[in-house]
């Protein structure tokens, strides 16, 4: 049993570095992020569990969560006479759709970039950076298509889970 709790920490840390580097959050932020993906997969966390599996202050666990709400990383849910709030983390897809409004927003960005080096070219290193736009932009073109087609899983995948959830009430 030991091993197993020496292993869940491991693996919080390390979804914790994950994401400071991935989302620039917070080490707390990172480790609540980490936290719920590992043990509020069921049927979440509560704030005084969260507070008590991390150790750290009330208000500082309280900012994070407000963040990660913000960010659309985590989300909660109530239940009908019970004050308190359960936070899970959000969907995998859910958390890919954000990252496919990033990409998408890169994307103009590329298109713009294209566009303005194919009207400024005045030395060959403009057109060696004008090849390199239209390589990347064929690249997360490709990335993104990749992406559409692992969120379309994922959707499946979770309203497949929620049926069995469902039908086990």
């Amino acid at each position: 049993m030991n091993n197993i709790i020496k292993e869940r920490e491991e693996l919080i840390e390390m979804f914790g570095i994950h994401f400071e580097l991935l989302y620039n959050l917070s080490p707390l932020g990172s480790r609540i992020l980490g936290l719920l993906i590992i043990d509020g997969c069921k049927k979440g966390l509560t704030f005084e569990e969260i507070v008590e599996k991390l150790g750290a202050s009330k208000s500082s666990i309280s900012t994070n969560l407000n963040l990660l709400l913000k960010m659309d990383k985590i989300n909660y849910y109530t239940l009908t006479g019970d004050r308190k709030k359960y936070f899970k983390s959000s969907p995998f897809s859910e958390r890919l759709t954000n990252y496919l409004k990033i990409l998408n927003f890169e994307k103009q960005i590329i298109e713009k970039l294209q566009s303005y080096r194919e009207k400024n070219i005045s030395c060959p290193e403009e057109q060696c950076n004008l090849e390199n736009t239209k390589a990347y932009k064929k690249h997360v073109i490709e990335v993104e298509e990749l992406l559409i087609k692992t969120i379309h899983k994922f959707k499946e995948i979770e309203n497949n889970n929620s049926k069995i959830i469902i039908n086990q009430f």
